[in-house]
């Protein structure tokens, strides 16, 4: 068997894994105003002394009939608004009914179920023939990133001492420090206000977490990939899967544990807090920074964060905010 064919093996699993959530069913759509209520008129005897008139619709009445009733006003304020937003003064046009909604009660079950969808329901669909197209996409896109990898690590390595401040800032306790953060303080300021929307996010930021990381891990263990930094001053860094030394809680690099976080987190707030328009570009923002900070420390390969974000945004997106 070829050296080659364990990891594309690996990669073709791992890309079918991020593209699960592709399977899913669609997204409820938010429900439509109800359609205007037409009024019809009923035929009457006309008095013949009474002036007629024809109204716009072209109906007719006397002057001894009541005159059709006027339209309610339209109210201004959704429902279902943000209360951030209608605090700001400004109201939130996207309808909040549809979306899911996560207690601590149901936290568990919500868990369970969601990887029943990634693990149960899509292999079965992916056997059936299935969503190949998104599936092929993530795996192509990896398999051409392992094939760089070796060429981009050594300009990270040389370039080291250019970042060494970076590397303060994005240790690895801290940037797991602030993705958990993240949904940590949406919890703390939800019970605050008393918003439950706000609280709802913040498990669900947590869900996300979950949901993606056993994907994570699994492909972690199977792969059990070097990281960079492992790779000695002017070794190669080809031939680094399948490295039997490490496990996937103590250095297996492929996927970014670190990338899959930030982006299932990001893309949970940046899906619930879609209508405030700079909220999607710090979170992503964030994500960003500390995926590409894996690399630049030599903790990862371009191909580990790129994988690792992918599970995280795919599985956030397509599976934990999709309403139940």
């Amino acid at each position: 068997m070829s050296s080659t064919t364990p990891i594309l093996t690996a990669v073709l699993f791992a890309g079918s894994v991020v593209a699960a959530p592709f399977c899913a069913r669609a997204e409820a759509i938010n429900a439509t105003a109800p359609a205007a209520q037409t009024r019809t008129a009923v035929p009457a005897a006309v008095d013949a002394s009474q002036p007629t008139a024809i109204a716009a619709n072209g109906e007719s009445w006397s002057s001894s009939q009541p005159l059709p009733d006027a339209p309610a006003p339209a109210l201004s304020a959704d429902a279902n608004a943000d209360p951030a937003s209608a605090a700001a003064g400004g109201y939130s046009h996207i309808d909040r009914s549809g979306e899911r909604d996560v207690t601590w009660k149901s936290l568990p079950g919500d868990f369970l179920h969601d990887q029943k969808e990634i693990w149960g329901v899509f292999p079965s669909q992916l056997a059936h023939g299935h969503h190949w197209v998104p599936v092929l996409a993530v795996a192509g896109l990896t398999a051409g990133l392992i094939y760089a990898d070796p060429h981009a690590m050594p300009y990270f390595r040389s370039h080291a001492k250019n970042i060494d401040k970076a590397k303060d800032v994005f240790d690895p306790m801290i940037t797991t420090g602030e993705v958990i953060a993240l949904p940590a303080s949406l919890l703390a300021a939800g019970y605050l206000r008393h918003d439950p929307y706000q609280v709802s996010t913040g498990l669900l930021g947590a869900l996300a977490y979950g949901d993606s990381v056993t994907v994570d891990l699994v492909t972690k263990a199977i792969t059990r990939r070097q990281r960079p930094s492992d790779v000695p001053t002017g070794g190669s860094y080809t031939g680094t899967f399948f490295n039997g030394g490490k496990s996937p809680l103590k250095g297996s690099s492929f996927p970014s544990g670190h990338a899959t976080a930030a982006f299932s987190v990001a893309t949970v707030v940046a899906y619930r807090y879609r209508n405030h328009k700079w909220v999607p570009w710090l979170a992503y923002g964030m994500a960003t920074a500390i995926g590409l900070s894996r690399v630049a420390t030599e903790a990862h390969f371009p191909s580990d964060v790129f994988l690792g974000s992918a599970i995280g945004y795919s599985v956030a997106r397509f599976q934990t905010v999709r309403p139940q």
